[in-house]
Order: C-alpha cells, then sequence, then structure tokens
C-alpha cells in the first residue's frame, strides 16, 4: 500500500469520516481520538474488530452503531483471534475467486484495552502474531480495566491508586511497574511495533500508515488518557497526554523488524515526572511526605527507560 503524505490537520480531519460521533464514549475520552485517526488515514476497505471494552459497549449500543465500516464485536479476550480469523478467510476466498472484488484493497485491525490486551488477551494476540497473520493490533492504552469498574492491569503503574489496589493507610497503590508490551511484541516476530499518542496527531497517523502497509502483524501502544478512572476534568485530555509525552512518562518510537529503533519525537523542554502525575487524582497520594520515595523512583526509572531508548537507537539493537 502506498502511503499517502499526511498534509495538515485542516486536510486530515476532514477527511473520509468513518467513525461517526454520534458515539457514548465519556466526554475527555481519548479512545475516539485514536479510531478517529486511523480510520481518516487511510481509504482502504477497514475490516475492525474490537473486544468487549470501553470501545465496544458505547460505540455499538443496539440498534445503533458508531462504525461505517465492517466491524466484528467478540469476547474480551478475543479481539486478534476475530482479525486473524478474518484475515485467513480473506486469503482464502481470494485464493479460490469466490471474492467481489478481488483487487479492492483490504486491512484487518483489531483494537483491545490494556486489560484485555497486556493480561486475558495476551496469549491470543501472542498466537496470532507467531502465526504471522497480516493485520495491525491497537492496544488503547488507559492503564486500568475502566469499563468494569476500575481493577489495576499489568499496564497500571506503579503508585496509581485504583479499586483493586486502593491508595491508604497501608499502601500507596500500585506495587508493580507497567508491562512493557511494545518490547514484547518486537521480541515475539512483529515486523514493526510503535508507541504512539494522539497529541501528536502526524506522528500517530503516519505510525498507522506504517503499520497497515506493513505485511505481516503490526502492534501499536496508544496513550488513551481516561478521565473517569485517572481522575481529570475531561477538557484537559489533550493537556495531560501532552505532560505524559513531555515527561517520557509515554515516550513515542518505533521498533522495524525487532531491532531497529527510531525515537519519534524529541520534547523540546522535558517536564519532570512529577507534572503529570500532579495532574491526575489517581496520583493524588504520592505527593505526601511519606510517598516521596515513590517520585523519586519514579523519576528515576522515566530517565533510564529514555537513556535505554536512545542506546538502543544509536546502535540499532
Amino acid at each position: 500500500m502506498a502511503i499517502t503524505p499526511i498534509k495538515n490537520l485542516k486536510e486530515f480531519s476532514t477527511a473520509n469520516d468513518r467513525f461517526e460521533g454520534a458515539h457514548l464514549l465519556c466526554p475527555g475520552c481519548a479512545h475516539s481520538m485514536i479510531v478517529r485517526e486511523l480510520m481518516n488515514c487511510s481509504d482502504d476497505n477497514l475490516v475492525i474488530a474490537t473486544n468487549t471494552g470501553c470501545l465496544e459497549v458505547s460505540t455499538a449500543v443496539y440498534p445503533y452503531t458508531a462504525w461505517d465500516t465492517s466491524w466484528i464485536h467478540i469476547g474480551f479476550e478475543n479481539a486478534a483471534t476475530a482479525a486473524a480469523g478474518a484475515e485467513a478467510m480473506y486469503k482464502a476466498r481470494k485464493r479460490k475467486g469466490t471474492l467481489k472484488d478481488p483487487d479492492a484493497p483490504v486491512k484487518f485491525v483489531a483494537f483491545g484495552g490494556d486489560g484485555s490486551t497486556y493480561d486475558i488477551g495476551f496469549q491470543w494476540l501472542s498466537g496470532a502474531v507467531e502465526r504471522g497473520h497480516d493485520f495491525t493490533y491497537i492496544c488503547l492504552d488507559n492503564e486500568v480495566y475502566a469499563n468494569t469498574g476500575g481493577q489495576r492491569s499489568s499496564s497500571t503503574p506503579i503508585g496509581s491508586s485504583t479499586t483493586t489496589s486502593p491508595a491508604g493507610r497501608v499502601s500507596y497503590g500500585e506495587k508493580k511497574m507497567k508491562k512493557d508490551m511494545v518490547s514484547i511484541m518486537a521480541a515475539n516476530g512483529a515486523p514493526y511495533v510503535a508507541q504512539l499518542a494522539p497529541n501528536k496527531w502526524k506522528i500517530m497517523a503516519k505510525g498507522f500508515q506504517k503499520a497497515l502497509a506493513t505485511e505481516g502483524p503490526c502492534f501499536i501502544n496508544t496513550v488513551s488518557s481516561c478521565t473517569t478512572e485517572w481522575k481529570f476534568d475531561p477538557k484537559d485530555t489533550v493537556h495531560i497526554t501532552d505532560l505524559a509525552t513531555d515527561s517520557l512518562v509515554f515516550p513515542l518510537y518505533e521498533i522495524i523488524d525487532g531491532y531497529e529503533l527510531n525515537i519519534l519525537y524529541r520534547p523540546k523542554n522535558i517536564l519532570p515526572v512529577k507534572d503529570y502525575l500532579g495532574a491526575q487524582g489517581r496520583f493524588k497520594h504520592l505527593f505526601k511526605p511519606e510517598n516521596k520515595h515513590v517520585l523519586d523512583e519514579w523519576q528515576k526509572r522515566v530517565d533510564a527507560s529514555w537513556e535505554r531508548l536512545q542506546r538502543r537507537e544509536e546502535a540499532r539493537i
């Protein structure tokens, strides 16, 4: 597939809109921004699979739908399986000559939240990548099981207060560090993986286009700020996402063929991690004197991660 250059925001925002606005996602939810960017960056026919989660329950309230494309809803853990199955059927029908328009370009995409991606759907995603299905998997990473009550997932960062890792007198919240799914999927054999953010719309659109143009299974992790569980004002979604990328808590980069790492965004002014954490209610307890060590640990780990990414980019390993 030839990659169409992204010229300007006005042109992009008015292009081939296939995700309708009449959905029930929370005001300020970044999911819709990410989905719309994916669907606007390609004119190909799209077959999209979503598992149960915020995106599915809010965009397909029977008998209505926000999806102006082929769309499959499947169980919590199986978005990758549905997309892989559709892709396999398409290839079989193409070989048999039973497609009405065999030359029309078709791309297969799966959306999943971090709970279904990092946790309960991981084996299905890993299997689809190992088998080499030609599809793109996009994780809408809001770092919590937002659709089922705000429980922690293995994407939940240290210190975050959730319903299953609450902060209080005896705990500062989540004790474990966030799983590195991007590196895992690169090691799993995905020819293109990336970490992207909707506030950097042009970088995200180009990353989506690269994934759709790459033959084989591709994985993209996207930060999706959650006004409900992260506890910020809905109008501040892009501001929070700016803080995530500019503090390097959520660095933007790609890995090609498992080893070639390219950093996609370098902030001119790197912000301290505490600026990002302090803008969200889920981390407010970390600013108590007794939890200062958690803030220090956050900054130390983010600094080390950024240094590691830069070394990998220079060494191409």
